[in-house]
């Protein structure tokens, strides 16, 4: 079963997401939070899976709230995911430098939602449906206080190229088609690269590959 904790403001979002989710049987609501620091203390009591949360809250906005969560030792395996009202929210990609595992527009429909939560437990999710590679590139290029390029010494040259097209946004049949290997080839892969660059998940992986230069702002690959 799948825990998902709701944040966000609006009770008639969350009534909305939670009435969706736990008519999933394989997912349930395991909490709600109507600001960032309701929803820190609700992760530290509830330690659900994922949580969707809110940029925009109030006390504590979602941006700091994730931020203290992936930092939070001992909360390593709850999975964030930002919900925006604009694909072109000027936050997203601090979201995701922040700690998120993806992020979702409000409006998605009802099945990329409940798909994306089950997607970022496996390691799988990032995008919100509309929101293009080049939107993330964009994002990249111009994101706030870049960190220090990451080390790729310890990369096999395939892992180097594996991780290239993670940072383009392919997912792992994708990757597996293009290399012509295993979708298990794949995943293998993508999992040594994030154990060797200490990425906390594949949203990680794929800013590290654009902070570390290996792909470019633009290129769709």
């Amino acid at each position: 079963m799948i825990r998902v904790l709701l944040a966000d403001d609006q009770s008639l979002v969350r009534a909305g997401f939670k009435a969706l989710l736990d008519a999933q049987a394989d997912i349930e609501v395991a909490g709600e939070a109507a600001d960032g620091e309701e929803a820190l203390r609700k992760v530290r009591e509830l330690r659900p899976d994922v949580v969707l949360m809110d940029i925009r809250m109030p006390v504590l906005d979602g941006l700091a709230a994730t931020r203290r969560i992936t930092d939070e030792q001992g909360l390593d395996d709850v999975k964030v995911v930002m919900l925006t009202t604009f694909e072109l929210d000027e936050y997203v990609f601090e979201a995701i430098r922040s700690g998120a595992s993806g992020f979702l527009v409000k409006d998605t429909e009802p099945e990329e939602l409940v798909r994306a939560v089950r997607a970022v437990v496996d390691g799988d999710a990032l995008l919100s449906p509309g929101v293009t590679r080049r939107l993330i590139s964009e994002f990249a290029a111009r994101s706030k206080e870049p960190a220090a390029a990451a080390s790729l010494a310890e990369l096999t040259e395939r892992e180097r190229e594996v991780m290239a097209l993670v940072g383009i946004g392919l997912t792992n049949d994708e990757i597996a088609r293009r290399l012509v290997v295993s979708p298990l080839t794949a995943k293998t892969h993508v999992s040594r690269t994030m154990i060797k660059l200490g990425a906390r998940d594949r949203a990680q992986l794929v800013v590290l590959a654009y902070e570390s230069g290996l792909v470019r702002p633009g290129w769709l690959g």
